[in-house]
């Protein structure tokens, strides 16, 4: 398999992974601007997404979480067409979700010692984006030892 091919790939699946994504966080945007009930099955939902820090400036986090996934959906598209900047941006998007998610967890853990099934998927969500990203194999030419990156040598 090629190197364009399988970035095509990688990037596909990385679109996929993000429409999960903002399943999620549009799901949880909505309930809590309607102020319906999340539906949890397990874990302690109204404890973390009642929390000061479900909203930020007044605006639930989780509608930042879908702004973040419907970019990364948007780049991955764009980067599997092959366009360069799509992938740098791509990139960027994906290792703030990463910092943030890190963020999120640690919040959840330490400080309100609750959990949220809907927001630790999130987080798995984000881990295999960043994992992708970071798989996805390069097309950049390698240039040889010794060669300055001039034209071969006859």
């Amino acid at each position: 398999m090629t190197g364009a091919r399988s970035q095509t790939i990688f990037y596909t699946v990385a679109a996929l992974i993000a429409l999960a994504g903002l399943a999620d966080a549009t799901y949880l945007t909505v309930t809590h601007l309607t102020g319906e009930d999340v539906v949890c099955g397990s874990g302690d939902c109204s404890a973390v997404l009642g929390s000061v820090y479900a909203t930020v400036g007044g605006i639930p986090t989780a509608a930042f979480g879908a702004l973040a996934y419907f970019a990364v959906f948007s780049l991955a598209l764009l980067a599997a067409f092959g366009y360069t900047r799509a992938r740098i941006f791509l990139t960027l998007v994906v290792a703030v979700m990463f910092g943030v998610t890190l963020w999120l967890l640690y919040v959840q853990a330490f400080i309100l010692h609750a959990f949220c099934p809907f927001c630790l998927l999130s987080a798995a969500l984000t881990f295999f984006l960043a994992g992708i990203i970071v798989a996805t194999p390069s097309t950049t030419p390698h240039v040889a030892a010794g060669s300055e990156g001039g034209p071969a040598a006859p």
